[in-house]
C-alpha cells in the first residue's frame, strides 16, 4: 500500500497568462467551463488545481478539499479516503456565539462540551473548525453526502496539540454511539489557521471477507506543499489552448470585498 498528501497554496498563487491556458488545457471541456463560471478569482484557482493535481494512479482511492488559503489531495491504496481543510475565520455577519447556535444540530452535546470549553473565542473556534473537517473527511470517504445525520458520528479528539510537522492518529470515532475501530483519522495543520483531517476506512470491496480484519494503513504521511511546476510536471494537455478562458480569468476579482478587507487588515 501506499500513500500521497499533497497541499498546493492558491491563495498566494499568481497565475501567469501561460500557466493558467497550459493548466486549462490539461482539464476535460465540462470542467473547464465548470472552472470558468466561477465568480471569483480564488474560486477558479482552486477548482483548477484540483484536476490539475490528480495522480495516475487509477488503482488509488483519491479525494480533493479546498478552502480558505489551499488545495490538497489525499490518495491511499486499499482503503476508503476522504480530505477536508478548513480555516478559522470569524463568522461573517454573527458572533461567535450566534454562530455555535445556528451549527448546533451538526455536532452532538460532548462534542459542544469540548468546543466551548476553552474561554477564548479563537480557540472555540479552532476546536469547532477541528471538528468540523474530522466530519467532512468521513462523510466524503463514505460518500454519503447532505443527506447524512452528523449527530450520527461522535469524535472524541486527542488532546496532543496539532503540528505541522506531523499527522496525529490518536482521534477516535462513535458511529451510533459505537466506536469504529476500523477507521484512521490523521490530523494536523498546514499552518497556524489552516486544520486538515484525513479519513482513512477499509476498502469497501463486496467480494472480501467480512472475517478478514483491514490491513494496519501506512504510518501517517505529512502533506507535501507542492510548486505550480510540480503540479503540471506529469500533465498532458487534452484541448487546444483557448485565450478565452484567460480573459475570462483575469476580469474576476479574487474574493468577495469584504474578504479582501479582512486579509488586508491582517
Amino acid at each position: 500500500m501506499g500513500s500521497v498528501r499533497w497541499a498546493f497554496r492558491c491563495g498566494s498563487w499568481t497565475p501567469t497568462r501561460p500557466d493558467w491556458l497550459f493548466a486549462a488545457r490539461c482539464v476535460q471541456r465540462e470542467e473547464k467551463d465548470r472552472i470558468g463560471q466561477f465568480v471569483f478569482a480564488r474560486d477558479a484557482k482552486s477548482a483548477m488545481v484540483g484536476p490539475d493535481s490528480l495522480p495516475e494512479t487509477p488503482s488509488w482511492s483519491f479525494n480533493l478539499s479546498h478552502q480558505g488559503d489551499y488545495a490538497v489531495l489525499a490518495a491511499e491504496q486499499g482503503m476508503q479516503v476522504g480530505v477536508d481543510i478548513m480555516k478559522i475565520t470569524m463568522p461573517g455577519s454573527s458572533s461567535v456565539p450566534e454562530f455555535f447556535r445556528i451549527m448546533t444540530r451538526q455536532f452532538t452535546a460532548y462534542e459542544w462540551s469540548v468546543i466551548q470549553s476553552s474561554s477564548l473565542e479563537h480557540q472555540q473556534l479552532a476546536a469547532f473548525y477541528r471538528h468540523w473537517a474530522l466530519k467532512e473527511s468521513f462523510i466524503k470517504a463514505i460518500g454519503t453526502g447532505l443527506g447524512f445525520n452528523l449527530q450520527r458520528v461522535e469524535f472524541q479528539v486527542s488532546p496532543e496539540p496539532l503540528s505541522q510537522t506531523g499527522a496525529l492518529r490518536q482521534t477516535k470515532m462513535l458511529l451510533d454511539e459505537e466506536e469504529e475501530d476500523n477507521w484512521v483519522f490523521e490530523e494536523s495543520l498546514l499552518d497556524a489557521d489552516h486544520h486538515v483531517a484525513v479519513a482513512l476506512g477499509p476498502a469497501d470491496n463486496a467480494g472480501s471477507s467480512a472475517l478478514l480484519p483491514p490491513p494496519p494503513p501506512p504510518p501517517p504521511t505529512s502533506f507535501t506543499l507542492l510548486s505550480f511546476s510540480d503540479l503540471i510536471a506529469s500533465a498532458s494537455p487534452l484541448t487546444e489552448e483557448d485565450p478565452a478562458c484567460w480573459d475570462s480569468f483575469k476580469m474576476k476579482a479574487e474574493a468577495p470585498q469584504r474578504q479582501r478587507e479582512a486579509r488586508a487588515s491582517e
